[in-house]
């Protein structure tokens, strides 16, 4: 019986021994975690919550709570504020408010690659990805680990392979057109879910008790097969998933390879929520949202003053100094109204919605060359809002012509939809139409003197061609060449026409999309004045109305 006792206590304080050690090893919050989260800032700085806002929460927050701020992408452009000071003033506006992580979205990347890595050595906090690379190298670490009471947080970050065109895909590329960078794009998704199991192992190798990844993937069909839910579900060992670039605020929380719980949120985009994951002393893992629904911003409605307000104010004064500089200048007027025609009231008559001009030329050049290798582009004289006049070129001139925020982008078009297109375009002449389009990349002759062939459906957007009637544009040149209606064609254009819409362009639904909301309208025009035409706007636009792309073949 003695013997007995003794192995009983024996066993009692070995296992006493192994539960002080247990302890020990891992060891517990002291108090909660709250993981605040932003994506899809794009700017906006002040904006619903705003930056202010986020500064109040993070300091309100921290008086109870341990808190660290992270972001998921696209911070950097979206309003004047990135586009004037190339993400810049962004940037010094996250140092302030106090970001510890962040991970690049696809439009980090829309001012050049040069300019996100050395925004990136401006930052006051560091860039991870996982799946990021130059020459199969990465560029950033795959994760970053904080350590807090003790206990180990891993931070894991991801960016979709769609970035390659849905940004710049020439940033990518290096002098001879060959990709240099990459994100582990394949058709299966395997080398995304590969890249992540492994960030994810290495940092449970150091100890990380959590594993937070901060992707830039997004809930949207056209990401499979590297959608949130796809990434999540061929991992394991993740603990929460805060996600953007679909700008959704979904939460879920759904099971990983081995059947685990993962808690996925997403905050939606210009700071209209703020994301918080927390973890509790206890281990339990959580996320909700705060939202700020009010259409006045939370700085304004509360007359925050702090930190954040002035970081935002501080780049305001940045933002309009930039815009009163001088970047080019223009030899020749660039117009958008008749220089000779006056209404019998001696007003202007505006022709940039039914007829070539100088200005319009300009605007469709620009789309094709920020294109890269487009066959064809389209800007809508309803996007063109102010004309230059000879002189002196500002910021604020080049975004008062584009003020929209409409996005570069690229899709694959069979021959056929050009001229549906371009029928659409000319279908209310020689009325005015917002979607009449300036071209460049083309020419073609129309007679506005026959009735249009356009089918209208009950909201107005073009429903097809009546092929038993005349179609009014004829003679389609493509690079001095006749169109093929059965050939494909890149078309570059804007995100309001080819993918939303816009104007009532419906023909173009199912085309491939090569580059997706790219760069701002007006980032393109000023790309292509101050880098492709050295600052200077002149020979070959000398002419008002145009270099006789479209030309009319009727007496109207």
């Amino acid at each position: 019986m003695k013997k007995l006792l003794a192995l009983l206590l024996a066993l009692v304080l070995a296992l006493g021994c192994a539960s002080a050690f247990a302890d020990e090893a891992a060891p517990a919050l002291e108090k909660n975690l709250v993981v605040l989260f932003t994506s899809d800032v794009h700017c906006g700085i002040d904006q619903g919550w705003g930056y202010a806002g986020l500064y109040a929460v993070k300091e309100s927050l921290a008086a109870d709570n341990h808190v660290l701020l992270v972001d998921d992408g696209d911070a950097i452009q979206g309003e004047p504020i990135g586009t004037m000071t190339k993400g810049e003033a962004i940037i010094d506006i996250m140092n302030t408010v106090g970001y510890d992580v962040a991970i690049p979205g696809n439009h980090e990347f829309d001012y050049g690659m040069d300019q996100f890595l050395a925004l990136t050595e401006k930052a006051d906090f560091p860039y991870i990805s996982c799946n990021f690379n130059k020459g199969g190298e990465l560029v950033f670490d795959p994760y970053v680990i904080k350590e807090i009471d003790g206990v180990k947080i891993a931070f894991v970050g991801v960016t979709t392979p769609l970035t390659l065109r849905s940004s710049t895909p020439r940033y990518f590329m290096d002098e001879n057109g060959e990709f240099v960078y990459s994100f582990l794009e394949d058709e299966t998704g395997e080398s995304v879910y590969n890249a992540v199991q492994k960030a994810v192992d290495d940092a449970r190798a150091e100890d990380a008790v959590y594993v937070i990844v901060l992707a830039h993937m997004g809930n949207e069909t056209e990401c499979s097969p590297w959608m949130y839910d796809e990434v999540i579900a061929n991992t394991t060992g993740i603990d929460a998933w805060l996600d953007g670039h679909s700008h959704d605020t979904e939460q879920v929380v759904m099971k990983n390879k081995d059947g685990e719980d993962v808690v996925r949120s997403a905050c939606g985009t210009k700071l209209g929520n703020i994301g918080a994951l927390t973890i509790t002393t206890d281990g339990k893992i959580s996320a909700e949202l705060y939202s700020w629904t009010s259409s006045t911003a939370a700085p304004a409605l509360l007359g925050l003053k702090n930190a954040g307000s002035e970081a935002v104010s501080a780049a305001a004064d940045v933002l309009n100094a930039k815009l009163a500089e001088v970047v080019a200048r223009t030899a020749v007027d660039l117009i958008i109204n008749d220089p000779v025609a006056k209404t019998d009231e001696g007003k202007p008559v505006r022709i940039i919605r039914r007829a070539e001009t100088n200005l319009g030329d300009l605007c469709a050049d620009a789309y094709l060359d920020q294109a890269g290798d487009a066959d064809i582009a389209f800007v809508n004289g309803g996007g063109i809002r102010v004309a230059l006049n000879q002189g002196d070129i500002t910021l604020n001139d080049i975004l008062k012509i584009h003020p929209f925020g409409n996005s570069l982008t690229v899709i694959e078009v069979t021959g056929q939809q050009v001229l549906d297109a371009l029928e659409w375009s000319v279908h209310s002449l020689p009325g005015e139409f917002g979607g009449f389009n300036q071209v460049a990349g083309l020419t073609f002759e129309y007679d506005a003197t026959i009735p249009s062939p356009c089918l209208q459906d009950e909201k107005g957007f073009f429903a097809g061609v009546d092929e038993t009637m005349e179609r009014r544009v004829r003679n389609v040149l493509v690079a001095g060449e006749p169109l093929d209606p059965e050939a494909t064609y890149k078309l570059a254009s804007h995100d309001y026409q080819l993918l939303n819409n816009g104007d009532g362009y419906t023909m173009y639904a199912g085309a491939t999309v090569l580059q997706e909301s790219v760069k701002l309208d007006n980032q393109v025009l000023m790309d292509y004045i101050i880098d492709t035409l050295g600052g200077g706007v002149g020979p070959g636009y000398e002419e008002p109305y145009g270099q006789g792309r479209i030309v009319s073949v009727g007496e109207e």
